[in-house]
C-alpha cells in the first residue's frame, strides 16, 4: 500500500491520497488551531474500524442470503483523559440493521468480524481499547 500526504493550502491541513486516487482531508482540532474542514487523524482510526467491520458483516450476512434494506453502525468512542498522546479507552458500536435480516445471524455476523476478521479492531484492542457492541435489527 502506498499513501501520500501532502500539506494544502492551509498549513494545518494535509490530504491524503491513496493508489488509487482516493482522498481524505486531515486536519487538526479547533483546539490546536485548526479548522472543522475534514477529519482528525484519531476520528480516522475509529471511522476505520467502522469501515472494516461494516465490509465484514454485510459480505457475510449477504454469504447468509440475509436481504439487509439498511445498515448503520453508530460509535460512542472516548479517548484517555489527560494524556499525551491520547489513546482510544473505549468504544461502543450499535450495529443497526432493516430489512429480512435474522437477528441470530446479524450477531454472529457482527461477532466474528468483532472478534476474528476485522484488522482494524484487532489493532485497536492491542493497544488497549476497551471495546463493547450491540446489535439492533428492525423488521420491515
Amino acid at each position: 500500500m502506498k499513501i501520500e500526504l501532502r500539506r494544502s493550502a492551509d498549513a494545518l491541513h494535509t490530504i491524503a491520497t491513496d493508489e488509487k486516487g482516493n482522498e481524505v482531508t486531515i486536519y487538526l482540532p479547533e483546539i490546536a488551531g485548526g479548522a472543522a474542514t475534514g477529519i482528525r487523524p484519531m476520528q480516522l482510526l475509529i471511522m476505520g474500524m467502522g469501515g472494516c467491520a461494516a465490509s465484514d458483516i454485510l459480505m457475510i450476512l449477504k454469504k447468509q442470503r440475509q436481504q439487509v434494506a439498511g445498515f448503520n453502525i453508530d460509535i460512542d468512542a472516548e479517548r484517555e483523559p489527560g494524556k499525551e498522546p491520547s489513546l482510544w479507552e473505549k468504544a461502543h458500536l450499535v450495529f443497526r440493521f432493516s430489512g429480512k435480516v435474522d437477528k441470530s445471524k446479524a450477531e454472529y455476523a457482527v461477532r466474528l468480524s468483532m472478534e476474528k476478521y476485522c484488522s482494524a479492531t484487532e489493532t485497536l484492542r492491542r493497544s488497549g481499547t476497551e471495546l463493547s457492541w450491540e446489535v439492533r435489527v428492525e423488521t420491515d
